[in-house]
């Protein structure tokens, strides 16, 4: 199959690229790494009338430090997120999950953005965005909004971008006192989409109690899941193993709800969410004694 036709528009900067945005509005798409978008366009699955290419559009490109936390820019390629010693030493969660994203060829050309405008529920850096409470820069000709990472993601594939909007840059906030973290994912194959995952981020008060608590999943609904019942359960806590695992339960039974496919049964995922969570949580917390 070959994409339908369309129109190409190639800009070098952010404002020549919402202009055409703003012309032709949903009849657009915005191209950042085509990992997602064009093998979509040569299946028609995704017939857009025009692409506007971001390929050009240098001031995307880009990791900045920022109090504490990090900005990054929508373009960034993920390898070189994957790579970066200050996302490493800033944002360890993103750090460690870059590697898991498909494989290295797909991630030297997809953006960090363009995943999470692309709000695919399988994707892991939608999981991990939630997690750590980001924070997504949209830019339109009429101006920009800041919009948290939990309210930017609203269904399958689908986000609170207008047609006239990009999102520009990712704001990612420092990791608290006493934190841990971590993600874990089942597949079939290796760097496959997963059957199911889960991005985990706990902190301790200074007594070893739970202080927060974020437990989101993927692959388990029409986007990612925050386990909220779980984490009721788990702050103002200690974290002892039987409160974990009654957590890890209550998360799998009543905050998720997947379904069926040729891939695995709701029920498969409803076990694979238990034993993920359960396992995640004890790493996370671990990690948090530790310092």
């Amino acid at each position: 199959m070959k994409p339908a036709p369309f129109k190409y528009y190639a800009p070098s900067t952010v404002d020549e690229a919402l202009a055409h945005l703003a012309e032709h509005g949903w009849d657009a798409k915005v191209l950042a790494g085509g990992q997602s978008l064009i093998p979509m366009m040569n299946f028609r699955i995704a017939q857009p009338a025009v692409l506007v290419d971001l390929n050009n559009v240098s001031e995307l490109f880009y990791v900045r430090p920022d109090d504490g936390g990090l900005l990054i820019g929508a373009m960034t390629r993920q390898a070189q997120v994957e790579h970066d010693p200050l996302v490493a030493e800033r944002a360890p969660l993103v750090h460690e999950v870059m590697s898991q994203i498909a494989y290295p060829q797909i991630r030297t050309r997809g953006t960090f953005g363009g995943s999470l405008a692309h709000a695919d529920p399988s994707a892991e850096l939608v999981a991990v965005s939630i997690a750590l409470n980001a924070r997504f820069r949209l830019r339109s000709q009429t101006g920009e909004r800041w919009v948290p990472a939990d309210e930017f993601f609203v269904g399958l594939f689908t986000t609170v971008l207008e047609p006239d909007e990009l999102l520009v840059e990712v704001a990612l906030p420092p990791m608290p006192p006493r934190s841990g973290w971590a993600f874990l994912e089942v597949s079939r194959r290796h760097h496959d989409f997963c059957l199911a995952g889960v991005a985990a981020l706990v902190t301790l008060d200074e007594k070893g109690q739970c202080e927060q608590a974020r437990l989101i999943f993927l692959s388990v609904g029409d986007g990612p899941v925050n386990a909220r019942q779980a984490a009721e359960m788990l702050t103002g806590q200690a974290p002892t193993p039987e409160l974990i695992q009654a957590a890890a339960k209550k998360a799998a039974a009543d905050d998720i709800d997947p379904g069926s496919d040729i891939h695995a049964s709701a029920e498969y995922r409803r076990h694979l969410s238990k034993v993920l969570a359960r396992r995640a949580l004890t790493q996370a917390f671990d990690q948090a004694r530790g310092g």
